[in-house]
């Protein structure tokens, strides 16, 4: 059960769009208790949108759970910044994360100094100049 309970916390938590509980001080909030202190209840109102995503998609469990694993590897600077990550293509139009789709596809191979190149040349680029790079390096389709 604990495995479960890392696993779905660490898929709710990069994916949430709920902003974070109120702290002490704000609109008079108490801050939330830790895990333990957490009634049953509380932990199932947790837990059950992971189970319902897990049951769902079996298809789509092998992916979550490395996803899981690699969060719990990450470093509180690193979960941080994958937070922003999340956030920024959370506000992104439909053309936009295509594109950075396929600059992530095509960066994976690089070398830094490569990455580097890529990424002048593409802010150097004007829209039309992108939606045609884009039509020649695609995407690779989504999950």
């Amino acid at each position: 059960m604990r495995n479960f309970t890392t696993l779905a916390l660490a898929l709710l938590l990069p994916c949430s769009a709920l902003a974070s509980p109120p702290q002490a001080g704000e609109d008079g909030a108490r801050p939330m208790p830790a895990w333990e202190q957490l009634t049953q209840s509380q932990r199932d109102t947790l837990i059950a949108p992971m189970r319902a995503r897990w049951n769902d998609n079996p298809e789509k469990r092998a992916r979550m759970y490395e996803h899981a694993r690699r969060w719990q590897d990450m470093t509180p600077e690193q979960r941080e910044r994958a937070h922003r990550g999340m956030k920024r293509w959370r506000h992104m139009d439909p053309e936009q994360r295509e594109q950075a789709r396929a600059l992530f596809q095509q960066m994976r191979g690089m070398s830094p100094e490569q990455r580097k190149e890529l990424r002048d040349r593409w802010h150097g680029m004007t829209p039309e100049q992108r939606r045609q790079w884009v039509e020649q390096n695609p995407p690779p389709p989504e999950d």
